[in-house]
């Protein structure tokens, strides 16, 4: 059996007052203050660290340290505190679209999400898309646009799959696509251990930390920190040093590294952004 669910420590981790109920305003209330409390990030992977999807050690981590993770730590924990809030959630996997045709078959399913059933429908919910953090759950309902405060998003029907796609100032870009294939935490297990350790996957070489505020979104990509703010503005700062990673990693993102600074800063110093 797992160990209970802290949900009284998740609700202090996220700023979240309740009362809590199974429905749309509770869902779209805890996804909206999670993203904002608990950053994406990959710095385990990328020092080597073990990465575990143990429902106790992600309360320690993400609830009780912090920490942040990416998807498929973001999503199982935050799945544990809808089943524990009573929702009924079932998980889902993705393929990746941002860098390939939308036309390419689901082959490698490296992202993790969920699909949550309430009483008006199904929803999407993603607290875990680095480099893109939704702020809102999604109704499941494709080709209705729709907006939060931090972007527009479109789910689409394409080749047997559905896709989820931003509006960007140009056009409408492809995040990932996804069957309707229900996943198990065996299926997760076997993809976290890839995506933890596979000398060229992107979790594994590349430093990646994302977080939205009311005002912006914060994303540390390698050496650069790209603020994006809600009126439209971005801004770009590159990371000179141990000494500047170590300030935005604590008063931008929030983090508690475990490892040194100076070894996170000389791994992501040698490689391009």
């Amino acid at each position: 059996m797992p160990d209970r669910f802290d949900l009284d420590a998740y609700f202090r981790r996220i700023g979240f007052a309740g009362p809590a109920r199974a429905d749309a305003a509770t869902l779209n209330a805890l996804h909206r203050l999670h993203v904002r409390a608990i950053p994406f990030e990959n710095i385990d992977a990328l020092m080597g660290l073990p990465v575990t999807l143990d429902q106790s050690a992600l309360q320690e981590k993400l609830v009780r340290g912090r920490r942040g993770g990416y998807c498929f730590e973001q999503n199982t924990l935050f799945a544990a505190a809808l089943r524990t809030v009573g929702f009924a959630v079932s998980g889902l996997a993705a393929c990746v679209r941002r860098a390939g045709s939308p036309d390419r078959p689901l082959r490698r399913l490296s992202h993790m999400l969920l699909r949550v059933d309430l009483s008006d429908g199904p929803w999407v919910a993603d607290v875990g898309f680095g480099s893109n953090l939704l702020d809102a759950p999604l109704r499941f309902a494709c080709g209705v646009e729709q907006e939060t405060p931090a972007g527009r998003y479109v789910l689409r029907e394409h080749l047997g799959a559905v896709g989820i796609l931003t509006r960007t100032p140009s056009n409408w870009r492809w995040l990932y696509a996804f069957d309707l294939n229900t996943c198990h935490s065996s299926d997760y297990e076997r993809a976290n251990a890839f995506t933890a350790t596979a000398p060229h996957m992107w979790s594994t070489t590349s430093l990646l930390i994302e977080r939205l505020t009311e005002d912006a979104r914060y994303i540390l990509s390698g050496t650069q920190l790209v603020v994006q703010s809600r009126g439209g503005g971005v801004t770009k700062q590159r990371i000179a040093g141990a000494g500047e990673l170590g300030a935005v990693l604590n008063g931008v993102f929030g983090l508690a590294v475990p490892v040194p600074v100076d070894r996170i800063y000389r791994k992501i110093a040698v490689r391009p952004t």
